[in-house]
């Protein structure tokens, strides 16, 4: 029985290396792939078997269906993830137009003080110089506009709930 070298290693890659990627084309993308690892098995088989054609072609075989499901249980999972990630996306753009148009139903000198603190980072003492007011009032106008936001919002948002005994407030 002849050994198994480098040399007979190279001489079955050139004479079926075509075939054995044509036929694993049938089953997977990556065939290339699944060609090298059918030659690598066969390098690490204690023994040569007696047909290392057929053998390569059973290997090739194998490994190509075992890949095809691999990619298609890869897909399924993917597309579920791109599926809750677009849902998710859309529910977010949805909220946004929302509190979008709320915002923009506002009074203007209440929109100023919540756009002034939530997306300029402004202090109420800075928001309070900036409108004329004090820092007390402009805190306390802001509470309210947003309380008003919230029940416009999500009016169940509004419902008061009693903290737990151990609860820190």
């Amino acid at each position: 029985m002849p050994q198994l070298t480098g040399q007979l290693l190279a001489e079955l890659l050139d004479r079926h290396g075509a075939a054995l990627k044509l036929y694993a084309r049938q089953w997977c993308h990556t065939a290339d792939d699944v060609v090298q690892q059918a030659f690598i098995a066969l390098a690490a088989c204690p023994e040569l078997p007696g047909n290392p054609a057929a053998w390569l072609f059973a290997a090739v075989r194998r490994r190509a269906i075992s890949q095809s499901r691999s990619d298609r249980r890869r897909q399924r999972h993917e597309e579920a993830a791109a599926e809750e990630w677009f849902q998710r996306a859309r529910q977010q753009r949805a909220t946004a137009e929302i509190a979008t148009e709320a915002l923009a139903e506002l009074p203007l000198a209440d929109r100023e003080i919540v756009i002034a603190h939530l997306w300029g980072h402004l202090t109420f003492e800075e928001i309070a110089r900036l409108v004329g007011t004090s820092s007390s009032s402009a805190q306390r106008r802001f509470e309210a506009v947003i309380s008003r936001l919230r029940e416009k919002l999500n009016p169940d948002s509004t419902k008061v709930t009693t903290p737990c005994p151990n609860q820190k407030i």
